[in-house]
């Protein structure tokens, strides 16, 4: 990859290939390309072109209504908004452990979150392009394609996320947008009848999710030099971890390292994350551009997400996941793989992780218990962090006297992505479509590095600062009499009216 890829010069010369929307993920994005006279792409970007302002307009509410409020920043992952808002309330009222109970039903919560969005992702998202392949004709390379060529694959995708879905009801109360966890605690527990009837269907789920593993290690070794290099870029990697250094979703320090595997920083305080990590604006994109502060902006970008928990962890606490990761760390042959296509691999060895997990928490007679919810003495700032599905996840509030919401600052999952995703991009459009007639399966390329991500637009955007804002006036006849422009900084410029 060359800097006139990063950086295109003289971009008014050069031809403009957008891929709009983008297809396949959650919120709207686009990616423009811009090639010279030969169709060799001089730029590639990534566009995040929604702008959501829930941490402007959440200040002045209170803080216990936050973990219900910020979850409507999207219907695909809205449990992990809930529990990392939860987590920072709980320090807001005091209280740093729960009881046995409430932990374990919110943990049951996110597990059931997380293998709900995995199988959404890796079935009905991705499967079509790793399936049938990226040539495959646009009108079958899809959910309904996959259904007709393979129906058994859709049927256990559709019911890996009905389960999963089901948990998340019963400990939520309801599928999208529950209301289970409350600062401190929780709100129900679940009983002996729910437990059962999720217990009737968790060993079938595991036996899914092992098989979807063993189908996603099929498709790489069926071509595994192009699935070990397609979108493949060296990234530092950040995640949650356990004490011990095993795998962790809803707890834990933050874990960081470097390309070649080696460790940077390590059980990290995420209390403290506003010094470990700095945000970069840049003016064509709504989504901020995190980097690791004692790397700065040019070398400390980093990669979330399966591809960088797996990479990360030093084991997995359920015997068939640790199996896989052993054999997802033998492919990379001493150093992490790098490649956007091992994100599925990754993506499904959490989601048999997850079926383990839900199995054992379903045995934990803590989950029938009716210790709920403690409190303690106010505090005036509170920080939450989960593992959601597409990485960490950063919830930060501060209240004032009268527990309204002073600040909010939140750092989602696609955005610690979001110049992993454009590296990614870059290296499949200098690889793949550099000097050659673009075509639709050829910018396909492009969106099956992107949707590897699983990448959740609508979270990742919001802005530092003020917005770009460019208005014409044009009269009957398309004549533009007047043209004001504000800039990213917030100046103010007017362009002179034109001669007619």
């Amino acid at each position: 990859m060359t800097d006139s890829l990063e950086t295109a010069r003289h971009p008014e010369t050069l031809k403009r290939v957008c891929i709009e929307p983008l297809t396949r993920v959650e919120g709207h994005g686009k990616v423009t390309l811009l090639l010279d006279d030969d169709n060799r792409v001089r730029q590639a970007r990534l566009h995040v072109v929604e702008f959501r302002g829930f941490e402007r307009f959440i200040q002045g509410r209170p803080y216990w209504e936050l973990p219900v409020l910020v979850q409507r920043l999207c219907g695909i992952c809205p449990v992990s908004h809930h529990l990392a808002a939860a987590k920072a309330c709980d320090q807001l009222v005091g209280v740093d452990v729960l009881t046995p109970t409430a932990e374990k039903v919110r943990r049951l919560m996110h597990l059931g979150q997380v293998l709900q969005s995995h199988a959404l992702n890796f079935f009905h998202l991705s499967s079509p392009d790793l399936l049938f392949g990226v040539d495959d004709p646009v009108a079958h390379r899809n959910i309904v394609g996959l259904i007709q060529d393979h129906p058994e694959i859709a049927k256990q995708g559709v019911l890996l996320r009905k389960f999963g879905q089901e948990v998340i009801r019963i400990t939520a109360g309801k599928r999208v947008h529950g209301t289970g966890a409350l600062p401190g605690g929780i709100n129900k527990h679940v009983s002996a009848q729910e437990r059962d009837l999720l217990q009737a269907d968790i060993d079938q789920v595991c036996n899914w999710a092992e098989g979807a593993v063993q189908l996603m290690k099929r498709i790489i070794l069926r071509n595994p030099e192009y699935h070990y290099r397609f979108g493949a870029v060296d990234a530092n990697t950040l995640s949650l971890i356990r004490p011990d250094g095993a795998f962790e979703l809803y707890d834990g320090g933050l874990r960081v390292r470097g390309p070649q595997g080696d460790t940077l920083m390590d059980h990290q305080d995420c209390n403290n994350y506003e010094q470990l990590i700095q945000e970069e604006v840049k003016d064509w994109s709504y989504m901020k551009f995190p980097f690791l502060t004692q790397l700065g902006p040019e070398c400390g970008w980093y990669r979330v997400g399966p591809l960088a928990r797996v990479n990360n962890c030093d084991c997995f606490h359920t015997p068939l996941a640790e199996q896989e990761r052993q054999d997802f760390a033998a492919a990379g042959e001493g150093r992490p793989l790098q490649a956007a296509l091992a994100t599925h691999w990754a993506r499904l060895i959490e989601l048999l992780h997850c079926a383990e997990l839900i199995r054992e928490l379903l045995a934990d007679p803590d989950l029938q218990g009716t210790d709920l919810r403690l409190s303690g003495a106010m505090r005036s700032k509170g920080i939450g962090v989960v593992e959601a599905p597409r990485g960490t996840l950063f919830h930060h509030y501060e209240i004032d006297g009268d527990g309204l919401v002073t600040r909010a600052n939140l750092i989602v999952s696609t955005t610690n992505n979001n110049q992993a995703m454009n590296t990614a991009i870059r290296q499949v459009a200098a690889d793949y479509l550099s000097g050659r007639e673009l075509t639709e399966p050829l910018l396909n390329q492009i969106e099956v590095a992107i949707r590897a991500y699983d990448p959740c637009l609508s979270c990742a955007t919001h802005a530092l600062g003020r917005m770009p804002l460019d208005i014409e006036l044009q009269d009957a006849a398309g004549l533009t009499l007047d043209r004001l422009y504000r800039h990213p900084d917030g100046r103010l410029g007017r362009s002179p009216v034109l001669d007619s």
